[in-house]
C-alpha cells in the first residue's frame, strides 16, 4: 500500500483551544498519511489528541497551522457548499451509535436521509437503502423500526451502514466498538474488514486499545499528548512496540492469557519505576 499515491495526507497540523492571547496546543505539528484500501489505526489515551485529528480532516474544528489534503486537494480550510460536498467522500462512524441515530426517525429513513438531500429520488434511496442493510447483514424490515428497537451492537452496524450510504472514499471510525461487549467487538471488527474488502473503503480507526487495532488495521500510528511518537507497520507496532508510551499501552491492552497479561502488568510497572528514576535522576 505504500507504494501508492496517498488518499489522504495531514502535514504539519496544528489545532489550538482557548483564546489567541493563551492558545492550548492540542495537536503539535502531526504528519500522517492514509492510503487508498488501508486502515490507518490512530491510538492513544484519552486526551491524547486522536479524536482531535479526526474532527479537523473533517472540518468539525479549526486548524491553526499545517495543512490536510485529500486525493490531492487541499481541504484544511474548507467551508460551506464545498465542506457539504466533501461529505459524500468522507464519513464518520461515531463511539456512541444510540446517540449518533435520531431517535425519532425511522432506521430507512435516516439512511435516505443524505441521500435525499444530495439529490437523489426517493426509488433510488430506498433501493440504495436495502443494499447497504444488505451488506452490515440486517433485514430488510429493519428500515421501519426505530433506533431505541435494537441492540448496541445492531445500532452500530446501522451507523456504519449510513456512513456507507454515498459510497465514501474514507472513514473516521471514531472509537467504534469501545462501548460494546468483546463478542459485539469482534462481530463489527469482522464486517468493518469485509466491508473495506468488498469496497475498497479507507479506515481512520481511532482507539484506545492495541487489541482492537491489532485485528483491523494495516498500520499502527500511537499519539501521545498531541505527537505522534510512533508509526509503523500494524504488527510490529501491536506485539512489540519500540516507544516507552507504546510498549505502555500494550501492557493495558486486555488479553485473554492470564499469564500473559501479569508479564504485561510487570514489564509496565518496570517501566514506570525506570521513567520515574529518569526524572528523578
Amino acid at each position: 500500500m505504500s507504494a501508492q499515491a496517498p488518499l489522504l495526507t495531514a502535514e504539519n497540523v496544528i489545532v489550538e483551544y482557548g483564546s489567541r492571547r493563551k492558545p492550548n496546543r492540542v495537536l503539535h505539528e502531526v504528519s500522517l498519511e492514509i492510503a487508498p484500501g488501508e486502515c490507518l489505526g490512530l491510538v492513544g489515551e484519552s486526551g491524547s489528541g486522536k479524536s482531535t485529528l479526526g474532527k479537523a480532516i473533517l472540518g468539525l474544528v479549526p486548524v491553526a497551522g499545517g495543512t490536510i489534503t485529500f486525493d490531492g486537494r487541499d481541504i484544511t480550510h474548507l467551508k460551506g457548499r464545498a465542506r457539504r460536498e466533501l461529505a459524500a467522500d468522507i464519513q464518520v462512524v461515531f463511539q456512541d451509535p444510540y446517540g449518533s441515530l435520531n431517535p425519532k426517525m425511522t432506521i430507512g429513513d435516516i439512511l435516505a436521509e443524505p441521500l435525499l438531500i444530495s439529490g437523489a429520488g426517493r426509488a433510488e434511496a430506498r433501493s440504495v437503502v436495502g443494499e447497504m442493510l444488505e451488506r452490515v447483514k440486517l433485514p430488510g424490515d429493519v428500515a421501519s423500526r426505530y433506533p431505541s428497537e435494537f441492540s448496541g451492537g445492531q445500532r452500530q452496524r446501522i451507523a456504519i451502514a449510513r456512513a456507507l450510504v454515498r459510497r465514501p472514499r474514507l472513514i473516521i471510525c471514531d472509537e467504534p466498538v469501545s462501548a460494546l461487549d468483546l463478542t459485539t467487538q469482534a462481530t463489527v471488527l469482522d464486517l468493518l474488514i469485509e466491508l473495506q474488502r468488498d469496497t475498497g473503503v479507507s479506515y481512520l480507526f481511532v482507539s484506545h486499545d492495541l487489541g482492537v487495532v491489532r485485528r483491523i488495521c494495516h498500520r499502527v500510528a500511537v499519539m501521545y499528548r498531541g505527537e505522534l511518537v510512533e508509526v509503523g507497520d500494524g504488527d510490529q507496532v501491536t506485539r512489540d512496540p519500540q516507544h516507552p508510551y507504546s510498549r505502555r499501552l500494550l501492557a493495558a491492552s486486555p488479553v485473554a492469557d492470564p499469564a500473559l497479561q501479569a508479564e504485561r502488568r510487570e514489564a509496565w510497572l518496570a517501566l514506570r519505576q525506570e521513567q520515574a528514576a529518569v526524572a528523578t535522576a
